[in-house]
């Protein structure tokens, strides 16, 4: 593991974060999209995915860009990045995040009004937090399913270095896709450092709901992992024989 990976992981995080859930912010909290909540998904949904796209071209030749907690799990049970790096992602990834909402808090706090409690910062939640009222037991399902369908797609995409040119824009899309059905259900977390981020700025409910937004995209990823093998387990054995062979 070297500093530039680690480095690469804190900023992609932050950025995610800080473009993502500041887009998030302006679009539910600031209500910059007046009464109309679609704009504000599509939005959000967009900023996500546009950000991810972008730095999956700067920082993946470096770090991979998983600059999610959850990709990396999901890495580390596909066993293509080892225990002790995948430790170095995740602090990497949640310094990041924190990074990225600190510099949103502050850039916020320049705005007359402004506070966590009557405008907050983009966090997820289940409950009276969710646009639909969704509860607990459907946020955790919304965020296994959701994440699990992201980790696959980078997973499979990933799988293959010729794909390396259009990677960004099917991982970029994917989680453009995921955040357009997640946001109204519960924000659309599928990344741990994405949720825990705002969550310490805003502290309160966002705090208390956190687990939800920790455990079930982490339990999302691994199953993408163990999918993963499964659709591919025959062509990584017939690459491996080639490889012999060879």
């Amino acid at each position: 593991m070297t500093y530039r990976r680690a480095f690469a992981e804190v900023f992609g995080t932050a950025m995610l974060v800080f473009f993502g859930v500041g887009t998030a912010t302006l679009s539910f909290g600031f209500k910059i999209a007046g009464l109309s909540g679609s704009a504000g998904v599509v939005a959000t949904a967009l900023a996500f995915g546009l950000v991810l796209l972008v730095l999956v071209y700067a920082i993946g030749s470096i770090s991979g860009c998983h600059v999610n907690p959850a990709v990396t799990i999901g890495f580390l049970f596909a066993k293509r990045i080892s225990f002790s790096d995948a430790v170095v992602y995740w602090i990497s990834q949640v310094i990041g995040g924190i990074i990225g909402a600190a510099a949103l808090f502050g850039i916020f706090h320049g705005v007359p009004g402004y506070s966590t409690t009557k405008v907050g910062l983009g966090t997820d939640g289940y409950g009276s937090h969710s646009m639909v009222g969704l509860n607990a037991g459907g946020a955790f399902a919304t965020e296994v399913i959701l994440t699990f369908i992201f980790v696959l797609v980078i997973l499979a995409v990933t799988k293959n270095s010729a794909n390396a040119s259009i990677a960004g824009i099917v991982i970029g899309l994917s989680l453009t896709l995921v955040h357009i059905i997640g946001i109204p259900l519960d924000g659309t977390s599928v990344n741990p450092a994405r949720s825990i981020a705002p969550a310490l700025f805003v502290g309160g409910s966002a705090l208390s709901q956190l687990w939800v937004f920790i455990i079930a995209p982490l339990i999302g990823g691994i199953i993408a992992s163990g999918v993963y093998h499964l659709l591919y387990a025959e062509e990584k054995a017939k690459s491996s024989q080639e490889a012999e062979a060879a």
